[in-house]
Parts: C-alpha cells; sequence; structure tokens
C-alpha cells in the first residue's frame, strides 16, 4: 500500500498557510475595524505568537484528519464538490454553534459575531476544497502504521 502521510501533511500545511493569508488579510486588513465596534474590552492583545501558530497548525491536522475519517460519505462528487460540502458541514456543525454561542454568552458586538459567522461559510468550504483536492487519491490508510505480519 503506498503511503499518502505526505499528501496528509501537504493538505495540513495548505490549509494553514490558507488560514494565516486569510486571516491576515481579512481580519488584520480588510475587516479589521470590526474590531473597534464597542464592547473592545472583550479583546486580548493580538499578535503573531507561537500559541496562535501552534493553535492553527493544529486546528489545521484536525481538519484534514477529520475529512480522512468523513470522505466516504462523499463518494460519487466530484472532487471540488466533496471539499464544499465538507467545508459546509463544519461550518455548520462547528461554526454556527458556537457563533450561537458566543453571541449569547459575550459581550462581543453582533456585527462581529455576523462577521465570523459569514466569513467562515466562505473560508471553511474553501479549505475543504483544498484538502479535497490534494487529497482526491489518498488512500483510506496509511500503510506506515500498519502492523506487518
Amino acid at each position: 500500500m503506498k503511503c499518502d502521510c505526505g499528501k496528509k501533511f501537504l493538505a495540513t500545511v495548505a490549509v494553514f498557510v490558507f488560514k494565516i493569508i486569510a486571516g491576515v488579510t481579512l481580519c488584520g486588513g480588510i475587516f479589521s475595524w470590526v474590531y473597534t465596534l464597542a464592547p473592545v474590552n472583550v479583546w486580548r492583545p493580538m499578535g503573531p505568537s507561537k500559541r496562535l501558530f501552534a493553535g492553527m497548525f493544529l486546528a489545521s491536522f484536525l481538519f484534514v484528519a477529520v475529512y480522512q475519517l468523513l470522505r466516504k460519505a462523499f463518494e460519487g462528487m466530484p472532487t471540488w464538490k466533496k471539499g464544499l460540502a465538507y467545508g459546509l458541514c463544519v461550518w455548520a456543525a462547528g461554526i454556527v454553534p458556537g457563533m450561537i454561542a458566543t453571541y449569547v454568552f459575550m459581550t462581543v458586538n453582533t456585527a462581529v459575531v455576523a462577521y465570523w459567522t459569514l466569513s467562515m461559510m466562505i473560508l471553511v468550504p474553501v479549505q475543504g476544497g483544498i484538502v479535497a483536492f490534494l487529497l482526491q487519491d489518498s488512500r483510506d490508510t496509511c500503510g506506515c502504521f500498519k502492523k506487518t505480519a
């Protein structure tokens, strides 16, 4: 069996880089004004940090790993539809409930919550598309970790 660990790692890195580019462009640039909306006392000082990058990389790894687990649910679909469908499922099951909880339990401005929810409705399916494209020929399991008899 051919090992696909390299493809999984490449997909993780690609999603990680996409998150950085999207975050810098959108949250740190184009839409940075939403973070000046009251109340502003809920924000920690933000900047590049090891903790931020480690968390983003771990989230990217989990995103790829869960796609590997669920990929059979999208069998028969073209690759780009698999990725978009997976991304929309993650958005609906993860982002939306989290944003509802943020809105209900935290003093974050409604515009910020709306911005996060809508931007993730676009960005997470794109991440799914990246993963589906990079792993389209991957095996279900990696032969690197199988015990040989």
